[in-house]
């Protein structure tokens, strides 16, 4: 069944976080995937199509679920070079990345 809005699952979970600890989401970073009940971060597809929109909105870093590393192959180089992707296994690494430390700028 064709479904859409599960790759929004870190970021959904970032902004809860972010209003739960009172710690903002860094705005210089793009994420994607979804989220398994235990916390896993789950591939999603349009990873080529996502990773450009991110480059071409200004973002640097782009954080994805690690099982798609597979598909940055499809990315052109010349735009894989210009960003750092962190590859997501859980929600805990996420938020190590994607929130400002408590009381920092």
């Amino acid at each position: 069944i064709p479904k859409d809005g599960p790759s929004a699952g870190v970021a959904m979970y970032a902004a809860l976080a972010s209003l739960f600890l009172d710690r903002p989401v860094r705005s210089d970073v793009a994420m994607t995937g979804e989220i398994s009940l235990r916390g896993l971060v789950l591939p999603v597809g349009g990873i080529k199509e996502k990773v450009l929109a991110a480059l071409a909105a200004g973002i640097r870093c782009v954080m994805l679920p690690a099982r798609n590393l597979k598909d940055l192959d499809e990315v052109p180089e010349e735009a894989r070079q210009q960003l750092e992707f962190v590859l997501l296994h859980d929600v805990a690494q996420a938020m190590e990345v994607a929130l400002r430390p408590a009381g920092g700028p």
